[in-house]
C-alpha cells in the first residue's frame, strides 16, 4: 500500500524550503464567461461507463474546434471547455460546436456521450485512473476517493475586474449556492440505488479534504497571508488542491464556480452560465449587500437542503434567519435580476430556469421520471444520451 504523504520537514540547520507563491490575479474582462463540462462516455451494449477517453482525445484532436478537450481523473470521462466567451448565447454556440463534434467522434467508436452528474449503475472499482502524472499524484494520496470521483461537474468561471473584486463576487455569490445545486441536480442515482438526493454528486467532493467553502476575507492580502500559511505546511502546493464550491482563480483573473451538476443537456448549461453572469453583473453595478462572515452560519444547511430537495428545498436567509422555500427565494431573484438580464441578453436563459423552478422541474427529476416508466437504468442512460445529441 502507499506510504503516507507527509509536509516536507527541514533538517535542523538548513534553511526551510521556499513555499509556493501565490499566481498574481490576472487582468480579465468583467462578466465573461467560461465553460468547462465533465461527461460521461458509455458503451452501446449496457450503457455502463466506457474507457475510451483516449479514442475519444485522439479523434477530437484532428478538429479545429473552439475552446479545448481534455482528459479527466478516470478514462471513462472527458471535459470539454469553451474559450472566453462574452455572453451565454456565445457558450452556447460554442457547447453546441463541442457537443456536435463529441457526438460525431463516439459514433465512430460505437460508443455514446452522456450528461448528468452521477452515472446511474457504474461500480466504482472498476475505474481506471487516466494516464497523467497529476491523476496518478492524486490517486495515491487519496487511495480509493479517487475513483469514487468519477462524477461529472459543470464548472462556470466568471471575469472579474480585479484581485478584491473577485473575493467580494465570490462571497456574495456564496449565498446563492443551493440555488445553484438546486437548478442543475442531476445526479440522483448511484451505484445502482435511488439516493433520495437530487445532487448526490456533491457527497463525494465532499470527501475530500480541502472541499467545502473558501476563508472569509474580502482582501487579496488577507487572501495571499492565507495562502502563505497554508503551502507551508506542505498540505497544499498551489490552488488546484483546493476543491472549494467556488474558488479564485488568478491566473485567469476569474472565480471559478463548482457546484453545478453537468446538466444533460448543453442548453441548459448555457443558461446556467448566463445566470452566473447575470448575478455578476447586478453585484457589480447594483452593490445589493457586503457580505459577512456570518452569512456562512447557515450555509452547510442550505447547501444540504438544496443537495437532498432540490428545488423543494428549504432556504434560510443568512441575514434575517428567516425559513422559505428555495424556490420562491429563486423566483423572488430571478425578478430581480430582470433588468440586467435584458442588458446582457440572457432573458432567455432566466427564463428557461424561472420555468423550471415554477414547476420544480430539474434534470434529476427527468431521470427519475424516465426509472419509473422504464424500471431500467440502462434504458435511462441511453435516453440521456439522445437527451444530450439534442434528439430527446
Amino acid at each position: 500500500m502507499p506510504e503516507p504523504r507527509l509536509p516536507d520537514v527541514t533538517p535542523a540547520g538548513e534553511s526551510p524550503a521556499a513555499t509556493p507563491a501565490l499566481e498574481a490575479f490576472r487582468h480579465s474582462e468583467p462578466l465573461t464567461l467560461g465553460v468547462e463540462l465533465e461527461l460521461q462516455l458509455v458503451n452501446t451494449h449496457d450503457y455502463d461507463l466506457a474507457p475510451y477517453s483516449d479514442e475519444m482525445l485522439r479523434l477530437m484532436g484532428r478538429l479545429q474546434l473552439p475552446g479545448a478537450v481534455v482528459p479527466e481523473m478516470t478514462s471513462s470521462m472527458i471535459e470539454i471547455s469553451t474559450g472566453v466567451c462574452q455572453s451565454a448565447a456565445q457558450v452556447l454556440g460554442e457547447l453546441s460546436q463541442l457537443r456536435d463534434a463529441l457526438v460525431r467522434c463516439a459514433d465512430r467508436l460505437n460508443i455514446a456521450v452522456v450528461g448528468g452528474g452521477t452515472h446511474p449503475f457504474q461500480q466504482w472499482h472498476q475505474q481506471r485512473i487516466y494516464d497523467k502524472p497529476r491523476f496518478r499524484e492524486l490517486s495515491e494520496l487519496y487511495g480509493y476517493l479517487s475513483k469514487q470521483f468519477t462524477v461529472f461537474g459543470q464548472h462556470v468561471h466568471v471575469g472579474c475586474p480585479d484581485a478584491d473584486a473577485a473575493l467580494l463576487m465570490l462571497h456574495r455569490m456564496s449565498r446563492y449556492i443551493p440555488h445553484f445545486i438546486a437548478l442543475s441536480a442531476s445526479s440522483p442515482f448511484v451505484q445502482g440505488q435511488d439516493t433520495q438526493f437530487d445532487s448526490a454528486r456533491l457527497n463525494s467532493v465532499s470527501a475530500f479534504p480541502m472541499s467545502g467553502r473558501a476563508p472569509f476575507t474580502l482582501s487579496w492580502r488577507g487572501f495571499e497571508d492565507f495562502f502563505a500559511r497554508t503551502t507551508r505546511t506542505g498540505v497544499v502546493k498551489s490552488m488546484k488542491d483546493f476543491y472549494w464550491d467556488i474558488r479564485p482563480k488568478p491566473e485567469y483573473g476569474t472565480i471559478e464556480i463548482r457546484v453545478f451538476d453537468t446538466p444533460l443537456t448543453v442548453e441548459r448549461a448555457a443558461a446556467l452560465a448566463g445566470l452566473v453572469q447575470t448575478l455578476a453583473a447586478w453585484f457589480l453595478h447594483d452593490q445589493p449587500f457586503v457580505p459577512q462572515e456570518d452569512d456562512y452560519m447557515v450555509y452547510t444547511y442550505n447547501r444540504f437542503q438544496a443537495c437532498r430537495f432540490g428545488l423543494e428545498a428549504v432556504y434560510v436567509d443568512p441575514v434575517s434567519g428567516r425559513h422559505m422555500p428555495l424556490r420562491d427565494h429563486l423566483l423572488q431573484t430571478l425578478r430581480q435580476l430582470s433588468d440586467h438580464a435584458r442588458r446582457l441578453g440572457t432573458g432567455p436563459a432566466i427564463q428557461l430556469l424561472g420555468e423550471d423552478a415554477e414547476l420544480g422541474t430539474n434534470d434529476a427529476r427527468w431521470l427519475r421520471q424516465q426509472q419509473s416508466r422504464e424500471r431500467l437504468l440502462a434504458e435511462v442512460v441511453r435516453q440521456g444520451a439522445q437527451r444530450f445529441e439534442g434528439r430527446r
